[in-house]
């Protein structure tokens, strides 16, 4: 296999982490949903941790798509 080859297959792995990061923000959502129609009193103290679980989620999947871009552009 030829470095470009590797080059491209690395960066479609890598591209896979932001799909991923799609099913990590629907299950943030998810839970914080399950818990606030199970309990609604408390919903509003566990909001700022929805929004957390949201930023994490997204920052990986958006880490994954630079690390794709960086292996295919600049490596």
């Amino acid at each position: 296999m030829d470095a470009e080859a590797a080059k491209l297959l690395g960066a479609g792995l890598a591209a896979v982490g932001a799909g991923l990061a799609s099913l990590g923000v629907g299950n943030v959502f998810a839970s914080f949903l399950e818990s606030a129609l199970r309990n609604p009193g408390a919903a509003d103290g566990q909001q700022g941790r929805l929004f957390i679980g949201f930023a994490a989620a997204e920052l990986l999947g958006l880490l994954s798509f630079v690390v794709a871009m960086i292996l295919i552009f600049v490596a």
